[in-house]
């Protein structure tokens, strides 16, 4: 077995996957037509998915979001997503979505809900993928706007929804002032988790896990700029999701066979990080594609691409039961596919 049918046969789970950001190019613009939304002639899609930084991301990520009007529109952006997640041997994926960035589509939170886990429980049926779903607020709305989220997710409660999520840029959004609207979360039963340290210094790490009290860090690569957070969050055993394509277009890291490269001295530190693939309809990317280039650009030896695969297991919000269970099949299976690597 080579490392590319290596990778592939790794059972895989992903907790980072925005289904906005995985919307294939095609599909938007076969949307836009539908709803007779006036957007730039992109062609096939390959100019649509073009930009330079994180600014700009989020605008063609503001285009995404209003091509998606109905039901129907989520429920087929969650199976298309699902589908290509299975294609990589993904078994199970905790997948967050932007609901306020569709509140001028004139659709609501409970049918933007109806649409998501309809095409979940179709992509478990027909896939055997699990998916489980993280509503995000947009933190540049601010904490007030971020009270009014929480009371949206509240009101409408699925079981399959089993936490929030803090995104969009950081610049001027600092996660402390959602202290209040995160603990009201977390004692409503949710699990929380933040984007920091994506293009935000360290001192949004540590808010995120002191003020926040998040077990989990999306992104987080400015970790290595503070020795003292870097060993904490080793010894709390804080998960960390890191997707290598992302770092070329949203950081100041955009060289992955850099030796400086933050993910290669994040696993070098001993921090628990699990590879994912973040927008993969914006990356041209899929999670295979995120372990071979952590395989190939940032020197991951065949141990720790599996390790990855456990990590997402041990970091992910899985009841314990299943977890335990998982991981001790799992990682039977990951031995016996280390076994077989060739040498």
């Amino acid at each position: 077995m080579n490392l590319t049918e290596f990778i592939h046969a790794l059972p895989k789970a992903e907790l980072h996957l925005h289904l906005e950001g995985a919307v294939a190019a095609p599909t938007v613009i076969e949307l836009a037509r539908r709803h007779g939304i006036d957007i730039p002639d992109f062609g096939g899609g390959s100019d649509l998915y073009d930009f330079k930084d994180l600014a700009a991301f989020l605008k063609v990520y503001d285009i995404v979001c209003r091509c998606m009007r109905t039901p129907e529109d989520f429920h087929r952006a969650t199976y298309e997503t699902l589908a290509r997640c299975a294609a990589s041997n993904v078994r199970y994926v905790e997948m967050f979505f932007s609901p306020w960035a569709h509140r001028t589509c004139g659709i609501t939170y409970s049918a933007m809900l109806d649409g998501i886990l309809a095409g979940m429980r179709a992509a478990e049926r027909d896939l055997r993928v699990i998916a489980r779903l993280i509503p995000a607020h947009n933190r540049e709305l601010g904490p007030q706007a971020g009270r009014e989220f929480l009371d949206e997710v509240l009101t409408d409660r699925r079981e399959q929804v089993i936490g929030i999520g803090l995104d969009y840029l950081e610049a001027g959004h600092p996660p402390a002032a959602y202290a209040g609207v995160w603990h009201a979360a977390r004692a409503a039963g949710l699990r929380v988790t933040a984007h920091a340290g994506e293009s935000g210094p360290a001192r949004n790490i540590r808010d995120s896990i002191e003020k926040l009290s998040c077990d989990r860090i999306d992104h987080g690569y400015h970790i290595v700029d503070d020795a003292g957070l870097l060993d904490d969050c080793r010894n709390s055993r804080i998960g960390f999701t890191v997707c290598p394509s992302t770092t070329r277009y949203t950081t100041i890291w955009r060289d992955l066979d850099d030796p400086a490269h933050p993910i290669r001295r994040m696993a070098a530190a001993g921090l628990q990080i699990s590879l994912n693939t973040d927008d993969p309809g914006f990356f041209w990317t899929d999670l295979d594609g995120e372990y071979r280039i952590a395989a190939e650009h940032l020197q991951f030896s065949p141990r720790q691409l599996a390790d990855s695969a456990l990590t997402a297991l041990r970091t992910s919000w899985l009841d314990p039961h299943t977890s335990r269970e998982w991981l001790s099949a799992w990682g039977a299976e990951i031995d016996a596919l280390l076994g077989q690597l060739d040498t």
